[in-house]
């Protein structure tokens, strides 16, 4: 497949749509997902809003988005089971997601801000988990 540019919602509903269907089966992904998504329509729409404010800074998304509590309440409903491998593996499956259809700055941008995101998530779990974090 030939990879182009991330220049619309329709290509940020592919990476979307694309990424979760690699989530829904992985092996220690697909278990958190699939227990806490209840409405994966929904979900895949609520998540190509996110990305497509975030990487083309436009669509029904501005500024309705924190993602902190939502990850906190998933940790808390798998037992305080979330661990940085978790991440890891949401880290992969993105960007081989987007080396396979994509390519340019906004794809280069979505790893960047995946990448950022990823670590404030986990960080903001163990904050919430009663963990301080030395720095």
């Amino acid at each position: 497949m030939e990879r182009k540019a991330i220049e619309n919602r329709e290509d940020v509903s592919l990476l979307v749509r694309s990424f979760y269907a690699k989530i829904r089966v992985h092996e220690s992904l697909g278990p958190i997902f699939n227990k806490v998504v209840e409405d994966w329509e929904s979900h895949l729409e609520r998540l190509t809003d996110f990305w497509e404010m975030v990487l083309l800074q436009s669509g029904p998304g501005a500024g309705k988005f924190n993602p902190v509590p939502v990850h906190k309440e998933v940790d808390r409903s798998t037992g305080n089971s979330i661990e940085q491998l978790h991440f890891g593996n949401w880290l992969e499956l993105w960007f081989s997601t987007l080396d396979a259809y994509f390519e340019g700055k906004n794809a280069d941008y979505a790893k960047e801000h995946a990448r950022r995101m990823a670590h404030i998530l986990f960080f903001r779990i163990l904050e919430g988990r009663g963990i301080k974090i030395k720095g």
